[in-house]
């Protein structure tokens, strides 16, 4: 890592992200330096456009998570997003609030410096320009990222929530509970993570399933897609209420991340089903086409079916090795519902 001078003004910050983006690209004509970035999105596709929060002791903290699993995770939250309609990245933009006095310290400049390197890494990984955005001091002693990725999809054609029909099959991408397993084992150690690889870390790098969404979309396989952000639970009952249809999940067939697996079958299944920010896609089907074990070299497993919407039965059934049923609600993060220490 090269010297840091101190202090670092916003000017020096912007040049500083500046010098590490992609140069711009037929798709990308103007990125960073001017008062607007200019896209160009390729004929015969429609823009889809997401935004996501990052907050400091919300979605992570400073003593627990290295700065780069931060800029990781920054951008795998929209480019997740983007994979769960099928769409391909086409650019981010950024806004970043940092404390007035980070940036007058060594330490506090090698931190912003490790968050760009984790966000350019997975932005290199998926061929997606940092095409601009924004720099602010940050009223508190916290550190704020909003970042909004552009992706494109065939006109029409976009992966949707409302697709989904009665009889269709339900099937989810990689496996489950990883992410809450691994962040239960950071809050247990309660000191500064450290890695030496992305892989293996569900939690502090995940991987967003661009490859499977845009191949679901390509050869047609899926009625209606999302992504597992805010657990099975509660994400499996925005497709319900969009799709208009019931839910039945087989308890066994669930799969379980080692991570979470290793707390033992209760407890792992509790974290495969509402524990979140897995980053797996769930999708359905109908159930008379043939899934493919694997799709972009990602495991797909088939968990359970949607149903007919009937009001006096549960949205979601769990059903039990043993046929046994009981109601599944929704329990994953919900925003405004439960204090900060639920999530990181």
């Amino acid at each position: 890592m090269k010297k840091l001078k101190v202090p670092m003004g916003e000017l020096a910050l912007i040049e500083q992200i500046r010098r590490g983006s992609r140069r711009n690209s037929p798709t990308v004509p103007l990125g960073i330096g001017d008062d607007c970035a200019i896209l160009r999105p390729p004929a015969g596709r429609e823009v889809l456009v997401t935004t996501d929060f990052t907050l400091e002791n919300r979605h992570f903290r400073r003593d627990l998570h290295p700065a780069e699993s931060v800029g990781h995770r920054t951008l795998a939250r929209g480019l997740s997003d983007l994979a769960a309609m099928g769409a391909s990245p086409l650019a981010a933009f950024l806004s970043l609030a940092l404390p007035g006095k980070m940036l007058a310290t060594k330490s506090g400049q090698a931190w912003v410096e490790r968050f760009f390197l984790g966000l350019r890494a997975l932005g290199d990984q998926y061929s997606v320009p940092l095409a601009g955005g924004d720099t602010a001091e940050s009223p508190a002693d916290l550190i704020l990222a909003d970042i909004i990725l552009v992706g494109t999809a065939p006109l029409g054609k976009s992966l949707r929530r409302s697709g989904a029909k009665a009889g269709d099959a339900l099937y989810c991408t990689g496996r489950l509970g990883g992410a809450a397993a691994e962040l239960a084992g950071m809050f247990a150690k309660g000191r500064m993570a450290r890695v030496g690889a992305t892989e293996g870390h569900p939690h502090l790098f995940p991987e967003p399933r661009i490859g499977v969404g845009a191949a679901l979309l390509r050869r047609g396989l899926a009625t209606g897609c999302l992504d597992i952000s805010d657990g099975l639970s509660t994400d499996l009952t925005h497709l319900c209420v969009e799709s208009g249809v019931n839910a039945e999940i087989d308890a066994a067939t669930v799969p379980i991340h080692p991570l979470a697996a290793k707390l033992g079958p209760e407890a792992g299944l509790k974290m495969a089903l509402h524990g979140g920010e897995d980053y797996e896609l769930l999708f359905a089907a109908p159930a008379t086409r043939k899934m493919p074990r694997s799709i972009a070299g990602v495991e797909i497993t088939r968990i359970g079916r949607l149903t007919r919407r009937q009001q006096r039965q549960p949205q979601i059934a769990l059903v039990n090795a043993d046929g046994s049923r009981r109601p599944l609600e929704a329990a994953g993060w919900e925003h405004f519902s439960a204090p900060p220490a639920r999530k990181s």
